[in-house]
């Protein structure tokens, strides 16, 4: 009778293990997918869209407003957005694909 108070306590905390690890951290889903490619850094825009297909779309472009500023392009795809400078890629990431997922946004339109 006196192991009873901590068979509860036990019970009660494996019930409640689940709901502790419910987010996931878009990072952690990334690393999982190892198969996901992405664009090279480097990669031209014709050379993006031989290799992934057309964008599901293209959004208005940033900057460009003085030198510093360099005209910023964005395409989107299912699963990630790229980033170009002119007409080469300077970064790829992954899209929050989940309410549960803790990690970038899908870009403001």
């Amino acid at each position: 009778m006196r192991h009873l108070p901590a068979a509860l306590i036990a019970a009660a905390l494996l019930a409640a293990a689940p709901l502790a690890f419910a987010e996931t951290l878009l990072i952690e889903r990334v690393g999982q997918e190892a198969g996901m490619a992405l664009p090279a850094r480097g990669m031209r825009m014709a050379d993006v869209e031989r290799k992934f297909g057309a964008p599901a779309q293209r959004l208005d472009p940033r900057g460009g407003q003085s030198r510093k500023w360099p005209t910023i392009n964005r395409w989107t795809y299912p699963n990630f957005v790229v980033y170009f400078e002119k007409d080469r890629v300077i970064d790829a990431v992954a899209i929050r694909a989940g309410s549960n997922e803790v990690g970038p946004k899908p870009p403001i339109k």
